[in-house]
């Protein structure tokens, strides 16, 4: 019965998810054929994710043959962050500590909305594990509500969210 319901808790939010709103620029992000930096740097929303990778050198990893699972914060997520927090992790001095939070929204493999269980945990290339939930308003990753899901690139996926999640131990950004 727990199945069950679980699975149409996660068919419920994956409708839910595809109903997301889509710009002109995300769009164009689901073509199979481009890497997830290239997906990446062609959504609207996106553009400061990038911007954090190119700064932390993780273009060449990302753009690897993978497969990844990319939790990928928006602009917004980003602008959200306390003062100063999003320039000082861009500061090479600070380049560890950017690698430690980008690479904390990575999954190796692919992760598809459909391979989502309430609770489940999946261990980050960060090295510690991400908490995901499935309820009836959606899918959460570490308390950020996933905002589009399931967009496929040549190798990965790339999840969209509304927050920037946060490694326990590097808390005190």
């Amino acid at each position: 019965m727990k199945t069950v319901k679980t699975l149409g808790l996660a068919a419920i939010a994956t409708l839910i998810l595809a109903m997301a709103p889509v710009n002109e620029k995300t769009e164009k992000v689901h073509d199979h054929e481009q890497n997830i930096v290239e997906l990446a740097a062609g959504a609207d929303m996106l553009t400061t994710l990038v911007a954090a990778v190119e700064a932390a050198g993780l273009v060449e990893t990302l753009a690897s043959e993978g497969p990844f699972t990319v939790f990928a914060p928006t602009d917004e997520a980003f602008a959200a962050l306390p003062d100063g927090t999003l320039e000082a992790l861009l500061l090479e001095e600070n380049r560890d500590q950017l690698i430690q939070i980008l690479t904390y929204h990575v999954v190796p493999g692919k992760v598809m909305s459909t391979d989502l269980s309430d609770g489940m945990t999946a261990e980050t290339a960060e090295g510690t594990s991400v908490t995901i939930n499935v309820g009836n308003y959606g899918v959460t990753v570490d308390g950020a509500s996933v905002i589009q899901a399931d967009i496929e690139a040549s190798n990965g996926v790339v999840h969209v969210i509304d927050s920037v999640i946060i490694p326990q131990p590097a808390s005190s950004y």
